[in-house]
């Protein structure tokens, strides 16, 4: 069902994370309830644990609030965490699943979220509406008087819905203008964490054509060793020039806990001066996607790593980093090692060190560390900011001249850096933007067709494709290749930029396909994803086909005709519960009916199961039903069963 995730939370997720809570107007009694201290969720009173915290590093966003551990269980009793009224409930298949929001005296609100029931009054007006409006995702908003809630009242059970990976209770404590802050901040008693931040690695960067990390540009990794609860670098690191540190840590929430939480505080200290200094205490929940220009986006994707960023990289607007002189980015110069200290806290206050030496190093031609190619790689080339770095293997003649072509104009031009196993060649992007570069007789054609500059609108034209980005579409400027190859198949193939390149808002795209296309109603652009396919969607118009993406990618178009599938699990008087699943397209719709009444349905995109809820408990399902199930390209499977 990935391809569902990726449909809804286009426009799923995004709500959830823009939603505005509203706020209570105080009565007399509620400015009494004021004075309550926030109440811990799940079995408040008892010792509890956390599977995640608030700032957290995840895939797409910033982690909003808590995740409460249920102990791999559905169905544990949520409490109200504060005195006030339920202002909102949310059923939804994708994102924070079912969820309520409950407004409280002092102006905050709380956020309960991946619930599997609602309880108490609400849950019968969110039943009546999902039935009225017929409809099984729905977002309601509620009037003070309507659904007061008192303290430790129990208003929903735990669950697994939404894109939760396992059960828990996420919980949320908003302020007025919709900023998530730091739940630990409000001393629930239940929690107790004595472990302070860990370090697992620690990367360097070269920030410009003219650094070097152990006499090579590029990001390098080192594993931290732990010395007591601090960790060192053992051996100082060559460097020179402008450097930026990442650190790849975590923060452990108990002994025997299996999971981690993301680390709030970094201060950097360079020779006992603070360069950089980070505090994550409130995050405004309509820009989570912001966490793109805090980690190493490209090793993120690559890797799956999610390391800090400890340097405000450009088209990083984070209101993070007061106290962060130079923007946190080192220059290596002079004779005299220089020490780094990285100071880590989390928000009970423990705190651990990493530290390690860079020593300046000049730059020099002949580097004894390089190490060989793959075997069956002759030439690549790699972009890292607005650098490109080509790095061939040398041949026989032993020749390091590169022919570099741009604009129909060749000149030669040596190795950047070398030995006898590789050269390299370093181009700033920001002067030349090479057609192709030639060493030993091999080539790369890095294909960029445009700088794209990241805080304007930019319109670009060729002879397969138009492409427009919209203001602040990118967090820095783009270097944009584009491709087009037909394969032996006969599968036309658009390339629009790279993946390790994220975008903030979603671009308008063009194709001008140079084969006939059969665009039919099942037609569809889809992007190339490892071995499968993500649905795109996109229409055929006067020769072109449109469609927008918030990620740059392979496209192809493909139709999809063949319709999803539908399993019986059981069907009986009480409930009827199917497993449906879609080959390429992903599910789009679900409806079902019986005796030509409409039924309501919940869906479990992990799992791809539906199932019906009755709007009078009492009442058996009994009589003719239909269930019709639709895909994205229109398909549409349909089951019928009587029941007796």
């Amino acid at each position: 069902m990935k391809n569902y995730w990726n449909l809804k939370s286009s426009k799923i997720v995004c709500l959830f994370f823009a939603i505005v809570p509203v706020i209570a107007h105080a009565q007399p009694s509620a400015r009494l309830k004021d004075e309550e201290k926030y109440l811990y969720p799940i079995s408040p009173g008892k010792p509890g644990s956390l599977a995640g915290n608030m700032g957290e590093l995840r895939s797409t966003h910033f982690h909003s609030g808590i995740d409460i551990r249920t102990n791999n269980m559905v169905g544990m009793p949520v409490s109200a965490s504060k005195s006030g009224y339920i202002s909102k409930a949310i059923i939804s298949t994708a994102g924070y699943g079912n969820v309520l929001f409950i407004t409280h005296a002092d102006g905050n609100s709380t956020l309960y979220a991946h619930l599997s029931e609602l309880r108490g009054p609400v849950a019968n007006e969110v039943l009546k509406q999902r039935y009225a409006k017929k409809t099984s995702e729905i977002e309601l908003t509620f009037a003070p008087g309507q659904f007061p809630v008192s303290q430790g009242e129990i208003i929903a059970l735990s669950g697994n819905s939404g894109g939760s990976t396992g059960p828990h209770l996420h919980f949320d404590i908003r302020d007025s203008s919709n900023n998530a802050l730091n739940p630990l901040q409000f001393g629930f008693n239940e929690l107790s964490d004595k472990f302070p931040p860990a370090a697992e690695k620690i990367a360097l960067q070269t920030l410009d054509i003219n650094s070097r990390i152990n006499d090579r540009f590029g990001r390098f990794e080192f594993y931290a060793q732990r010395v007591g609860k601090n960790y060192i670098l053992a051996q100082p690191i060559l460097a020179h020039g402008n450097i930026g540190v990442e650190i790849l840590a975590k923060d452990k929430f108990a002994a025997k806990s299996a999971f981690y939480g993301g680390v709030n505080y970094f201060e950097m200290m360079v020779d006992s001066q603070r360069v950089f200094n980070q505090a994550i205490e409130k995050l405004d929940v309509a820009e989570t996607r912001t966490i793109y220009t805090l980690t190493n986006y490209k090793t993120m994707r690559t890797k799956g790593t999610r390391f800090y960023k400890l340097y405000i990289d450009d088209g990083n607007d984070l209101k993070f980093y007061d106290g962060s002189p130079g923007k946190g980015k080192i220059i290596v110069s002079g004779k005299n090692d220089t020490r780094i200290q990285i100071n880590m806290k989390d928000s009970y206050g423990n705190k651990s060190n990493a530290s390690f030496w860079l020593r300046p190093d000049d730059i020099v031609k002949e580097v004894e560390t390089l190490e060989p190619l793959p075997p069956a790689t002759d030439i690549f080339f790699d972009i890292t900011e607005n650098v490109m770095m080509v790095v061939a293997k040398p041949c026989g003649d032993s020749s390091r001249i590169a022919s570099v072509f741009e604009k129909g104009i060749s000149s030669k031009r040596e190795p950047t850096y070398y030995n006898a196993n590789r050269y390299v060649y370093l181009f700033d992007l920001r002067k030349e933007i090479p057609d192709s570069v030639v060493v030993c007789g091999k080539s790369v054609k890095p294909k960029i067709n445009a700088m794209i500059p990241s805080n304007t609108e930019y319109k670009f034209y060729s002879e397969f494709m138009d492409i427009d980005f919209p203001t602040a579409s990118l967090y820095d400027t783009l270097f944009l290749d584009t491709d087009h190859q037909i394969t032996k198949n006969g599968t036309e193939v658009f390339t629009i930029g790279d993946r390790i390149n994220p975008l903030n808002k979603a671009i308008h795209v063009s194709l001008r396909p140079k084969q006939p296309v059969d665009w039919t109603a099942s037609s569809a652009i889809y992007r190339l994803a490892g071995k499968g396919y993500t649905y795109i969607g996109g229409k055929q118009e006067n020769g072109k086909i449109d469609f927008y993406t918030r990620e740059f990618g392979d496209f192809i178009v493909m139709a999809d005709t063949v319709p999803p599938t539908i399993r019986v699990m059981y069907v009986n008087s009480l409930v009827a519960k199917f497993k449906i699943k879609d080959n390429l397209s992903g599910i789009s719709s679900f409806d079902a009916n019986i005796n030509g009444n409409w039924l309501l349905l919940n869906y479990d995109y992990k799992t791809g199961m539906i199932w019906s809820e009755k709007l009078d408990k009492n009442k058996p399902l009994r009589g003719d039903l239909e269930l019709t199930v639709t895909d994205n390209a229109g398909n549409k499977k349909i089951y019928k069963q009587r029941i007796p």
